[in-house]
């Protein structure tokens, strides 16, 4: 079953995102108190633990959800292969898939550290459908 591992917040752009236990998802918004949160198509970040471990195994390193700076950290799903308007159920809220990786303008951290990043293959975005709360250990239900 697919399930939110890790939810990640940061009230600035471009800095690592700090684990909190639950959020407020506003519809058509973003994650209440995200610097990411606004009307456009990239209101929520989503990143696999499997892509995390992928990346630590590969180059030995000891990274953490939020160090990507992706919001919602997933397990048991493999979220670039999901098309562009799969709509998921997660918590209460309803997102739909807007885009699936991104182009990085300036280098990251973690590409310093290890000459690659994973978000911008395997990270995905979603646009806020239907707000609610959202909680570590929340399943994820993809809707047909």
């Amino acid at each position: 079953m697919a399930k939110v591992v890790s939810i990640n917040i940061s009230e600035k752009k471009g800095v690592q995102k700090k684990p909190v236990e639950d959020v407020n998802f506003i519809e058509a918004r973003g994650i209440e108190g995200d610097a990411h949160a606004g009307d456009w198509h990239r209101q929520v970040s989503l990143l696999g633990q499997e892509s995390i471990d992928y990346a630590n195994e590969k180059d030995g390193l000891n990274l953490e959800p939020g160090m990507f700076a992706e919001n919602l950290t997933t397990e048991g799903i493999v979220l670039y292969e999901l098309p562009i308007g799969t709509k998921l159920r997660i918590g209460e809220t309803l997102q739909e898939v807007t885009q699936i990786g991104k182009e990085c303008h300036s280098k990251c951290q973690i590409f310093y550290q290890s000459g690659d990043c994973v978000m911008p293959r395997e990270g995905i975005f979603t646009a806020v459908l239907q707000g609610g709360r959202v909680q570590v250990g929340d399943p994820i239900e993809i809707l047909k």
